[in-house]
């Protein structure tokens, strides 16, 4: 694999398992302490398909940041900069870790069970043996559960605990000395009001609708790709701060499935009203009737890729389907790309190839994933 050489200087401790170059086992090191991990990359070396095993200590301490890790193997073009980027990770987990035990004075204790009895012990959904991290838990006016997660550290209450939540947009906490977690809890409670319109329009679109992607979505989830028919699908995004207004909308298909569709979206897109629900918004536009769950089952309309026979792949499902409206043949862009990659009569122009389907034989171009 290109970059080795950079990867070994970097890394001293973790090195190639097989030729290729796509299994890398050994050690991560910071502050002086090595983590064993273990890198599976795919064929064509793209991170954000990678794979990572590490141990339950290193795992445990990279857990409250698997989401800056996940964008990270979005946005390195290279395991170099991954590693290098993991590296610096790991650095602040362990920092923040030390922090965590710092001995704490008698009235940080005193002050946040004082915090907990005003606030009410029944908002309290679990608190850490060593009363360091705290996590509260609250109904919307819609009835739906949220859970906040407070790190505290030892200079609480001057300085604020750190928040995690499962929310679409950032959550800013308005804190001075004086505040306590009551005062906190209130903004948390005025954050869930604030996201009511953006969880409704989501919640209608889970219920009603066959949802292809994500399988099982978390609240801070925008995207949905829902299914329309068979092979056919669109992408929405949902700005959630306007939940209200026209998504952006992606759709995936056959061409002479799809383009009817963009056509609709495009003549009436003026016809959007921001006084109905996003739902039946969709439907006006695109002049059509999602399947409905209670109708029909998922797989009448979501079929395996027909290269590896599986519908996911990676966590990736067929989003290429043939243009040939005899075929209509799913695949998975990677299993398409390597398929068409194959074949001695496919030809390249930069990352996009063209081939033959291999069920129908008709031209048809993939890129490189």
């Amino acid at each position: 694999m290109a970059g080795s050489g950079a990867l070994l200087r970097r890394c001293p401790l973790l090195l190639p398992q097989n030729r290729e170059g796509t299994v890398y086992e050994g050690f991560v090191t910071a502050q002086g302490r090595d983590f064993h991990i273990r890198i599976l990359l795919p064929m064509d070396f793209q991170l954000k398909n990678a794979r990572i095993e590490c141990s339950w200590h290193l795992k445990k301490m990279l857990h409250g940041y698997r989401h800056i890790l996940k964008q990270r193997l979005h946005s390195c073009p290279d395991l170099v900069s991954f590693m290098v980027e993991l590296k610096t990770v790991l650095e602040i987990a362990l920092k923040n870790t030390q922090d965590l035990h710092i001995p704490r004075p008698p009235e940080y204790y005193s002050c946040l069970v004082r915090d907990l009895e005003i606030l009410g012990w029944n908002k309290v959904a679990s608190v850490d043996t060593g009363l360091t991290a705290i996590k509260l838990k609250a109904e919307d006016s819609c009835g739906r559960q949220h859970v906040i997660t407070l790190k505290l550290n030892a200079k609480y209450p001057t300085e604020p605990p750190d928040c995690l939540v499962d929310f679409p947009v950032q959550f800013a906490v308005t804190w001075v000395p004086q505040n306590s977690l009551t005062d906190l809890y209130n903004q948390f409670l005025a954050a869930l009001e604030s996201l009511k319109d953006f969880w409704d329009a989501m919640d209608e679109i889970d219920g009603k609708t066959w949802v292809l992607e994500p399988e099982n979505p978390t609240r801070s989830a925008t995207t949905r790709r829902i299914a329309i028919g068979n092979n056919v699908s669109v992408n929405v995004e949902v700005d959630p701060r306007h939940p209200n207004t026209l998504p952006e909308c992606y759709f995936l298909g056959a061409d002479h499935a799809v383009n009817p569709l963009r056509t609709k979206l495009n003549s009436n897109m003026h016809l959007w009203d921001p006084e109905i629900s996003l739902l039946q918004n969709l439907k006006d536009l695109l002049e059509i009737d999602f399947p409905s769950r209670a109708v029909l089952e998922k797989n009448d309309f979501a079929q395996d890729c027909g290269i590896c026979y599986a519908y996911r792949l990676d966590g990736a499902t067929p989003d290429q389907v043939c243009d040939e409206p005899r075929c209509g043949q799913p695949f998975h862009q990677a299993c398409l790309y390597e398929w068409l990659q194959g074949l001695p009569s496919s030809r390249q122009s930069f990352n996009v190839i063209f081939g033959e389907c291999p069920y129908c034989n008709k031209v048809r171009t993939a890129k490189e994933s």
